[in-house]
């Protein structure tokens, strides 16, 4: 095994590890950091000119929007849950218009949305 495989499987298995451990609002922390980490990725593709990586890495950021969307518990969580609900919908609609226009401007718009609710998030805890 070279070098490169024996590190991604490291970091899977790890990754693994810290789910299995996590309680569910870690869990959420770990989606939207996920969320940030593939944002900035997708950005750095993006001015690079990387187009099937930068599709590549807001198609998975998108994933992960939809992730914390399917989340929701809109019947416990009320008005919350039905704000967060809109606005994971507007995040995912934006990062596919980001992705046909290559905007960083639109990216930039859904990582400080995205971060805004990290930072709530982890008032929480």
């Amino acid at each position: 095994m070279n070098a490169a495989a024996a590190l991604k499987q490291y970091h899977s298995v790890s990754i693994r590890s810290l789910v299995a451990e996590a309680s569910p609002h870690r869990l959420i922390q770990m989606l939207m950091e996920g969320g940030l980490s593939k944002l900035a990725q997708a950005r750095g593709a993006m001015e690079r000119g990387q187009l099937g990586l930068k599709g590549e890495l807001i198609g998975h950021a998108i994933s992960i929007v939809g992730g914390l969307r399917d989340g929701l518990d809109l019947a416990q969580g009320g008005e919350v849950a039905s704000n967060l609900d809109r606005l994971y919908e507007y995040m995912g609609s934006r990062l596919l218009e980001a992705n046909r226009k290559d905007s960083v401007a639109i990216l930039d718009e859904v990582t400080g949305m995205l971060r805004d609710i990290k930072s709530s998030w982890d008032a929480i805890a």
